[in-house]
């Protein structure tokens, strides 16, 4: 087992540097920055590595740049999600002439389906969460001959993802921790194992709300373990079923995971603006958010967390802010 684990960091400690040659530059190379008023704050010093900044306003297009990079022979994708992973694959596929097929809940956020249509994606809204549309999304797949791309189980999409950890490694000052939200998995995975690969002594953690805990029930059963439903205002962290793959991998990549509530979460969103000066939406936040709910854990610490979307709605910003 642990030549197969060595052999897995190897490959992916290998596949994060191949993607960082190839992704998109607009992605890359984001800002990583400290506030002492926000360090104040939290009682840490605290990193921020701003994803936002980008065409799709998520950190999601390193790792569907890539994925289309090491896809380009394919005519037509399908994927499903909350509104980022297909802005990500829907701006990729676009400067490829690729058609790009995104499944997504009727309940989704109205913004992010506009720019996934905006950058030509053709969008089908089908159930009342996320897990319901990829179910209807693999189902399309599968009857119509097409690829269907899963976040958090494509090694390349993974791979895309750990870029944003090995930015991280490269900052002077050591990490004692990242604190990273955790949805389906591939941006957890992806810096953990770029971490782990390098032998750095940096813990790895994730992130849930807590009104959507699947992941951190089943990365400590160690086998997948559904929720009948989630209910939290983080739309892309709100996993039902975990991915198989994700779960494999993290218990490689990651050291512990936190559940956070709404409520800190909506905190951490009001701290970015007030001291960052950043509009997050509740997902990209959800790392901060661990730093309000475990003050005494993180006291002192270097903490560095990726702020990894900002799409939110006219409607939740006045709600919100």
């Amino acid at each position: 087992m642990q030549q197969l684990n060595t052999a897995q960091l190897n490959d992916y400690h290998q596949a994060i540097q191949t993607a960082y040659r190839h992704i998109d530059p607009v992605f890359l190379n984001t800002p990583q920055i400290s506030f002492d008023a926000l360090n104040e704050v939290v009682g840490a010093n605290v990193l921020l590595k701003v994803e936002t900044l980008n065409p799709i306003r998520s950190f999601k297009g390193r790792g569907t740049s890539y994925f289309i990079h090491e896809h380009q022979h394919e005519a037509k994708l399908v994927c499903a999600s909350a509104g980022n992973f297909g802005q990500g694959l829907a701006y990729a596929g676009r400067q490829q002439g690729m058609q790009i097929v995104v499944f997504a809940a009727m309940t989704a956020n109205p913004l992010k389906l506009e720019q996934m249509r905006r950058l030509g994606a053709e969008v089908k809204l089908v159930g009342d969460d996320f897990d319901a549309a990829k179910d209807a999304g693999k189902a399309y797949a599968r009857e119509y001959g097409y690829r269907y791309v899963e976040d958090g189980k494509e090694p390349e999409v993974t791979a895309g993802a750990g870029t944003l950890g090995l930015e991280l490694s490269r900052h002077p000052d050591p990490l004692d921790t990242v604190l990273v939200p955790l949805g389906n998995g591939a941006l957890l995975n992806g810096i953990g194992l770029w971490f782990k690969a390098n032998e750095l002594p940096t813990k790895i953690i994730g992130v849930v709300a807590a009104q959507a805990p699947a992941m951190d029930t089943s990365w400590r059963a160690g086998e997948v373990v559904s929720a009948d439903s989630v209910s939290t205002i983080a739309d892309g962290i709100a996993v039902r079923k975990p991915v198989p793959e994700a779960l494999e991998l993290m218990q490689l990549s990651t050291d512990d995971v936190l559940q956070v509530s709404d409520e800190d979460i909506l905190k951490a969103m009001k701290l970015a603006q007030l001291h960052a000066g950043l509009v997050l939406e509740p997902a990209g936040a959800a790392g901060l958010a661990a730093l309000l709910a475990y003050p005494d854990r993180f006291a002192g610490q270097r903490i560095a967390t990726p702020l990894c979307g900002s799409n939110v709605t006219e409607a939740q910003l006045q709600a919100w802010f």
